[in-house]
């Protein structure tokens, strides 16, 4: 990432972050929808990068062998990650601190639930391992 890259980023929070000063005034209930915008467009600026992270984690994978099984599982939970904390970041946002605690509760148990078959072949590995 460049460092142009990052500046435009800030640049769209902090425009995002002036907007919601000023809505807050006049009609607060807009600034949720500002928030998701300004969200929305960074993860959009970012997507490239991901796409890239995407392709050489791929590109690893097929040259150890290992299969696609475990990097599907990874990109499921980085995905998982990502728009739980979008989500639980939106809610506190608008100071409804309860649910965005829920969310993400209800994230962690998924991505606990998703990496199961990565815990288990660690634990086989560990077990062939060990004498």
């Amino acid at each position: 990432m460049k460092l142009l890259d990052i500046v435009k980023i800030i640049g769209v929070g902090l425009i995002a972050l002036i907007i919601i000063i000023i809505l807050k005034q006049y009609k607060p209930e807009f600034t949720v929808y500002v928030s998701i915008i300004a969200g929305a467009i960074i993860i959009f600026m970012v997507m490239d990068k991901l796409t890239s992270v995407v392709g050489l984690l791929t590109n690893l994978t097929s040259r150890t062998g290992t299969g696609s099984t475990f990097l599907k599982i990874l990109l499921k939970i980085t995905g998982i990650a990502i728009l739980t904390e979008f989500a639980v970041s939106i809610c506190k946002d608008s100071g409804e601190t309860a649910i965005a605690s829920k969310i993400d509760l209800g994230g962690k148990i998924i991505i606990i639930s998703i990496s199961i078959p990565i815990i288990t072949a660690l634990l086989e590995l560990l077990i062939q391992i060990l004498p």
